[in-house]
């Protein structure tokens, strides 16, 4: 993962992920979630968006969670999943995200107490603070 958009302070969240199946057998994508943990920085009505999709943007899922005790750099989490139709991951390929997120009044957020924003990479690496779920299972990363 890396973020698209690395300023602190940003009117839309850009993460953008490459899911690697380092498995040995193809993996459902209807199976997969991943999460993006940040601080919301005044409570508000947001929108998700998949610009773009290996899987297709349209089999790209979006939700937003309100944490019910916040933790250190997030009291929400964006989970994001795959309708039926993204297929399935075999073994050693991988599916690319870009996914964005802002408030429906388009005010900032604060990124930089982010848990999962990564304010130095402009490539992809392990980053292990967006963790991702393989039948509701923690499969890889590190919750806050």
């Amino acid at each position: 993962m890396f973020n698209g958009t690395t300023a602190a302070s940003t009117q839309s969240i850009n993460p953008r992920i490459r899911l690697v199946n380092t498995g040995t057998t193809a993996v459902s994508l209807s199976n997969v979630k991943i999460r993006y943990y940040y601080t919301i920085d005044g409570d508000k009505a947001q929108s998700f968006f998949c610009d773009w999709a290996t899987a297709g943007s349209a089999n790209v899922t979006g939700a937003f969670t309100k944490l019910t005790t916040a933790k250190t750099g997030a009291d929400y989490y964006l989970e994001i999943g795959f309708a039926s139709g993204a297929g399935s991951l075999a073994a050693g390929a991988s599916t690319d995200l870009q996914i964005r997120f802002s408030k429906t009044d388009w005010t900032n957020y604060s990124q930089s107490d982010d848990y999962s924003y990564d304010s130095a990479d402009t490539a992809y690496v392990d980053w292990t603070k967006a963790p991702a779920y393989l039948s509701g299972s923690l499969a890889w990363g590190v919750e806050p």
